[in-house]
């Protein structure tokens, strides 16, 4: 190390030399802002994305928030009309305003330019932006209260990041009704494309697809039901149906885009990563899980494991088993995981399990409830997936003699009602039939319910309680309890014809 006479005789020149502004570019400003003085009509062409923020120059901030400003009051922006309005004492390089203003009118480009211009300030604006954040990151690591956790820093960093990836864009703003037109013949040829032909995110499931038109981007669907109706089963049977049936496509700049199916993102509150997997496996194999855990299956049995386990090693299918997360937390995670492998579909079992990010929510339950919803159905717009997320019902249910839940019966459901585009309810009558068995001494009710077991075995139902953008009604699918499978449920007038 050197001494500290030596460090403090450095010259100045030195330190200098190692001195770096921000990124800018001011004969671009001077650029743009001629044009406009020049031709009113360049405004127009930066107007939806640019805006004075963005310049590097206090004075060209103020110049161009001033030109905006008479050309949106349907004013024109003169160097004359201009100068009157920013103090006349100002000295900008040796110029009086008006001499400034008359040189950037001067030396002006064409107005075909300045959009090009408009995109150059814009991308250095983001850059210094990303200056600032990787600074504060540097600051609080160093300064961080002692309350103040990495995992919080690194959330917060990522958010503010995401952020800026979202804005560093510019599109937006009116486009022509063929543009539109496009887009939507656009969308109807990926629809035709994909499987069961739907617009959303297929879920494997027929009859709900057809309701639905598959999970669409951006909406928030929850899926609610008592303990033991199988809310976990379902989720696991849409994540993997959609994980199985991923194809991506390679576009010319070598980036892939989903063609048919989706990467799912599951984050499991309540079963382990482990868990999960056995289910899948039991669904897949047809061998209960409770076998599959204790060891109880034989050598052929293993083998069809061992199948099926290869098949799955490529399933686009992310879980995270951590358990107590923030809502904060699990957004975080989700931008991450979309960055770094994609993300087409997010499931979160479940909503209750979830915490809030502010101490005042977790004083009330209701409103942290609240506040998961609000941030979950941001989420989904901000990431443009759906998201899937589990909830309990009340206790209420369970007094009423139909057990078919509603969406009163949803726990602090003022929030989730609102806030989800889908509410989907989980029904197996069969679960409440057991509950149901008479004394077998008397003989009559007895064989009735033995007569009512037979209808309701191995059914379930799907009740759409709500849907913005489609319709309500019920569904009936096939449940096969001993491997927690949901299927289509073959209805006798599509079932084949016997032969003999």
């Amino acid at each position: 190390m050197a001494p500290l006479e030596s460090v403090a005789r450095k010259p100045v020149e030195e330190t200098a030399q190692n001195f770096r502004s921000a990124p800018h570019n001011i004969e671009a400003e001077q650029a743009l802002l001629g044009a406009i003085l020049v031709n009113n009509e360049a405004f127009y062409r930066v107007s939806d994305f640019l805006n004075p923020e963005h310049f590097f120059e206090p004075i060209h901030q103020k110049i161009y928030q001033l030109a905006r400003d008479l050309i949106r009051a349907g004013k024109v922006a003169t160097p004359v009309t201009l100068k009157t309005f920013i103090g006349a004492d100002i000295d900008i390089g040796g110029m009086t305003v008006s001499q400034y203003l008359a040189r950037l009118a001067a030396e002006a480009t064409t107005i075909i330019n300045a959009e090009d211009y408009g995109h150059t300030i814009y991308d250095l604006s983001i850059r210094r932006a990303l200056i600032i954040v990787g600074e504060d990151m540097v600051n609080v690591a160093f300064d961080a209260p002692v309350d103040f956790s990495p995992r919080n820093q690194i959330e917060d960093a990522e958010r503010r990041l995401y952020e800026l990836a979202e804005t560093g864009r510019y599109d937006g703003g009116f486009q022509r009704f063929a543009q539109s037109l496009t887009t939507a013949i656009d969308m109807a040829a990926h629809a035709f494309q994909r499987d069961g032909k739907l617009s959303g995110v297929a879920t494997g499931l027929d009859e709900l697809d057809r309701m639905m038109g598959g999970l669409q981007p951006s909406d928030l669907i929850i899926l609610a039901g008592r303990p033991g109706m199988g809310k976990s089963a379902l989720a696991t049977n849409i994540g993997y149906n959609v994980a199985r049936a991923w194809r991506g496509e390679v576009r010319a700049d070598g980036h892939t885009v989903t063609a048919n199916g989706g990467i799912v993102g599951f984050f499991s509150l309540e079963m382990s990563a482990e868990q999960l997997a056995t289910r899948i496996i039991a669904e897949q194999t047809g061998i209960p899980s409770h076998q599959i855990r204790r060891g109880g299956i034989s050598e052929a049995e293993f083998e069809r494991i061992k199948d099926h386990s290869i098949e799955l090693q490529n399933l686009q299918f992310f879980v995270d088993e951590t358990g107590g997360l923030s809502v904060a937390q699990l957004a975080a995670r989700a931008r991450r995981l979309k960055r770094q492998r994609g993300l087409d579909l997010l499931i979160i079992d479940y909503l209750q399990l979830l915490q809030g990010s502010t101490r005042r929510s977790a004083e009330n339950r209701v409103q942290e409830i609240t506040e998961i919803t609000t941030k979950l159905k941001a989420l989904a717009k901000e990431l443009n997936v759906p998201v899937l997320a589990l909830s309990q019902l009340s206790r209420q249910v369970e007094s009423r003699d139909d057990k078919r839940p509603q969406l009163s019966d949803l726990r602090e459901s003022g929030s989730i009602e609102q806030d989800a585009d889908v509410v989907l309810f989980v029904f197996r009558d069969e679960y409440y039939h057991q509950m149901r068995k008479p004394l077998e001494t008397n003989r009559e009710k007895f064989a009735e319910w033995l007569a009512e077991g037979e209808k309701v075995h191995g059914r379930a139902e799907i009740i759409i309680g709500k849907q913005r953008h489609g319709p309500t009604g019920t569904i009936e699918l096939q449940f096969e309890g001993a491997i927690t499978k949901f299927s289509t449920l073959a209805k006798p007038d599509h079932l084949p014809e016997r032969i003999g």
